[in-house]
């Protein structure tokens, strides 16, 4: 190798040594992408907070937004202030997008948050006195779901035509009289100093303090087909961010985080 040959070998090489820190600097340094999530802070923001980690090492920064009530996660999410929302079971889901002309769409099952009646007046569901007031919640589906959870009791009969649909006009039998309330599933924890028992879910019951597994007067079984899901807008469910997120959340670590966190109060739906 004459000289010159050997300066721009050398040269060449001198530079390749040089610009391949810098290289690999510039792809260790590569920002993560974000996916914005809305959720309700229990068990929802707990699951994303224990999953948190395990997405950042996939290129994933989670980004949570804790929301407190059944409307806002869906409207932001259909207004793209959100990529994806954590709080609601399908037939909700459905029926909110239906009224609302939202093209949003399930991505995932995740665990089921069994809808249960909580008192802190009466210990047990037959303590409960003739003409009590119940507080259920007011949005479609989960009014249905609370009034066919006292049906399965048999304490009150529904119009075998309501089906999912059902509401308090549908009401054909009520022996004790039971005076249903419909106020907004975030308040029912609230109504339980002055209504007899109230209805709620296991996420707002958690947040109030009730173990629900343990402190229910009544509650669904685990077959129940109301699985709180990742939702998206349609189209979005095969985005490698969600199916990174559904995935994540679909682990035994999630499994054996919900049954020794909770009590088994939220029952696994993978």
């Amino acid at each position: 190798m004459n000289h010159s040959k050997r300066v721009v070998f050398f040269t060449a090489l001198v530079m390749i040594m040089v610009m391949m820190p810098m290289a690999l600097f510039a792809q260790g340094s590569k920002k993560p992408v974000t996916l914005k999530v809305g959720v309700t802070p229990i068990p929802h923001g707990d699951l994303l907070n224990l999953v948190k980690d395990d997405l950042l090492a996939k290129g994933i920064k989670l980004e949570i937004v804790e929301l407190t009530d059944y409307v806002t996660p869906n409207i932001l999410l259909a207004d793209k202030q959100l990529d994806a929302n954590f709080f609601q079971h399908t037939p909700y889901l459905v029926n909110f997008a239906a009224e609302r002309k939202l093209a949003l769409e399930p991505a995932g099952d995740v665990f089921v948050a069994p809808l249960g009646l909580y008192s802190r007046k009466y210990k047990k569901l037959e303590d409960l006195p003739q003409g009590a007031v119940i507080a259920i919640p007011n949005d479609p589906t989960n009014e249905a779901r609370a009034l066919i959870l006292f049906e399965s009791r048999g304490l009150i009969k529904l119009d075998p035509k309501a089906g999912l649909k059902a509401t308090i006009r549908d009401i054909q039998e009520n022996p004790k009289k039971f005076d249903f309330k419909e106020i907004e599933a975030p308040q029912l924890p609230r109504t339980l100093d002055d209504a007899a028992a109230s209805v709620i879910n296991g996420s707002f019951a958690s947040q109030a303090g009730f173990v629900p597994a343990r402190d229910n007067l009544m509650i669904e079984g685990a077959g129940s087909p109301y699985a709180n899901i990742v939702a998206v807008r349609k189209g979005d469910a095969k985005d490698w961010r969600v199916l990174a997120l559904v995935a994540a959340l679909q682990t035994e670590k999630v499994r054996v985080f919900l049954d020794t966190k909770y009590n088994g109060s939220f029952v696994p739906a993978f």
